[in-house]
């Protein structure tokens, strides 16, 4: 998927964390609609701009992948720490932190804040590109 697509689903109302979780639903099992469900309460970092909805989603996609469920695979526990930090190490070479107030440069929990962040362009151009990127590391960890 990339940043256009991604851009095309925003304006339908359909969230970041919707986008990345949709985008490797097959993968984990999922329908799209059990993607979407699952990511709705994360967009715009849960709504009061904490972590971003993305790096959310490629969290939990990780988790499905790679976590510990039960005490006698514990082992496990220190690969998903090791997935974590490959993922955020790889997220932060581009962008500075994981929350949309520090990604945005403004608080989108503020009505006057968000009213900034799309008459900027942020929401439809800027996100996208995030949610995009969010994907491909995530595709990459994968891979390897």
């Amino acid at each position: 998927m990339n940043k256009k697509e991604i851009a095309e689903l925003f304006m339908k109302e359909i969230d970041c964390s919707q986008v990345v979780l949709d985008a490797f639903a097959e993968e984990l099992g999922l329908s799209q609609e059990e993607a979407y469900k699952m990511g709705a309460a994360f967009g715009g970092g849960m709504g009061i701009g904490e972590t971003c909805g993305a790096v959310t989603a490629a969290m939990i996609v990780l988790g499905y992948k790679y976590g510990h469920y039960d005490t006698a695979h514990m082992e496990q526990k220190n690969v998903m720490n090791e997935k974590r930090a490959e993922f955020l190490e790889r997220f932060q070479k581009k962008y500075e932190c994981c929350n949309c107030k520090g990604l945005l440069k403004h608080d989108i929990a503020k009505p006057e804040e968000l009213q900034k962040i799309l008459d900027e362009g942020l929401l439809f151009n800027f996100c996208p590109e995030v949610a995009e990127d969010c994907i491909n590391i995530v595709k990459e960890m994968l891979e390897d």
